[in-house]
């Protein structure tokens, strides 16, 4: 019935139709007055309720022609389905419509109670407009309490649409100052790999003639530190530039080797951090460095903010071959339901029941990982650790020639 309205509309008037016909074919309302013939009294019973199949789509047309057609099933005493039709017109009218057009109706379907109870005068003619005078307010009542469930449902159907944009436009706004971020801090890594360069080939250059050999191992450097500049440079250009940080303050940008100070100060803040670090991570690309210490820290940051009072945290980042591996490990409170992987192999969310975690769709600290994962293309896992806790595991390509 809610896919198809006017099947159901169908049965109504066919139902009110076929009452009125049985009435008719058992002698009429009242059985000792002559009444019409039947090529006459079931037009007219079919006429009046046809308009009803297309009230929710016409509803003012079908109520004014039931109106119309009313009159003649009325003074033709040809049973109820005239009265129920406009009740059900008056209703239509109200909830469909609004309410100026149902007080419209309604006054229009006093009218007819009255001019019919004045034509046809009756003992029973007071209570016939007391009928009529109920129906006409319950139809009313009726139609007005829906008109107003349907204009909430629909504010609130637009509310709900209005914050669904704002959230997806909030996340888009987050990503966009998260790779601002990142392309900040990778133009600062190719400067300095220029200023190597510049610094290196002014040494080949007084070198050259007095010592062939140093002069040898500058231009080595320079071009190792080229290739890998242009490789942060191809980057750089994959993210969204920032042009309101211009005003951050210009410090060196950590890396790998810095995660031992940051251990350090999460010490301090009161999270006891056992750190591992592998070998040959000083020998990473700046760009893969630092993003390594930034997973490293927005991981920590996460386990000081929500993983609760004595949690302890673990971190191990260990290079094998041409990838590193980045595992931050906590045991604090909450259990998770999700997993979170960014990557090739698709995305899902992560969250903790009793302890609400950056990992949330839109947290920004979730956000600026996965982008940092992806600049690079690597993996990022985010959920509950196998033994309790919640952990980040991220692994990032080493490319020191691209």
């Amino acid at each position: 019935m809610r896919a198809h309205p006017m099947v159901g509309d169908s049965l109504l008037a066919l139902f009110l139709a076929a009452f009125d016909i049985l009435v008719f074919a058992t002698g009429g309302l009242d059985p000792e007055l002559p009444g019409p013939e039947w090529y006459v009294a079931i037009p007219i019973d079919l006429a009046v309720v046809a308009p009803l199949v297309f009230r929710r789509k016409r509803p003012v047309l079908a109520a004014y022609v039931v109106y119309v057609i009313s009159y003649a099933h009325s003074a033709l005493d040809l049973g109820v389905s005239g009265l129920a039709a406009l009740a059900i017109s008056l209703y239509s009218v109200q909830v469909y419509v609004g309410r100026k057009q149902g007080l419209i109706y309604g006054g229009a379907f006093i009218v007819a109670s009255v001019v019919t109870a004045i034509v046809k005068p009756e003992p029973s003619v007071a209570a016939q407009l007391v009928f009529s005078a109920f129906t006409i307010a319950f139809c009313w009542l009726l139609g007005e309490f829906m008109y107003a469930r349907r204009a909430y449902q629909r504010e609130l159907e637009a509310r709900l649409h209005l914050l669904e944009t704002e959230r997806d436009q909030a996340a888009r706004i987050a990503v966009a100052e998260e790779r601002g971020r990142i392309a900040r801090e990778l133009h600062d890594v190719v400067a300095h790999s220029v200023s190597v360069m510049v610094v290196q080939a002014d040494g080949a250059a007084l070198a050259l003639k007095t010592n062939p050999e140093l002069a040898g191992r500058a231009l080595g450097t320079i071009s190792e530190t080229g290739r890998g500049a242009l490789g942060e440079l191809r980057r750089l250009l994959d993210v969204l530039r920032n042009d309101r940080g211009d005003d951050e303050p210009r410090v060196p940008q950590p890396d790998a080797t810095a995660l031992g100070d940051l251990a350090e100060r999460m010490r301090a803040a009161g999270v006891p951090v056992d750190l591992a670090l592998g070998d040959g991570l000083d020998e990473l690309p700046a760009g893969v460095s630092l993003g390594i210490y930034r997973i490293v820290q927005e991981s920590l940051t996460n386990t000081l903010k929500h993983a609760g009072a004595g949690a302890r945290a673990a971190v191990r980042v260990q290079r094998t071959g041409d990838q590193v591996e980045v595992l931050v490990r906590d045991d604090g409170a909450g259990r998770a339901r999700q997993l979170e992987q960014v990557g090739t192999g698709g995305t899902t969310t992560a969250t903790r029941q009793s302890a609400p975690r950056l990992t949330v769709a839109g947290g920004n600290g979730l956000i600026g990982m996965r982008e940092r994962a992806h600049v690079y293309g690597g993996t990022l896992e985010v959920g509950p650790a196998a033994g309790g806790g919640w952990q980040v595991r991220a692994v990032l390509p080493v490319r020191l020639n691209s």
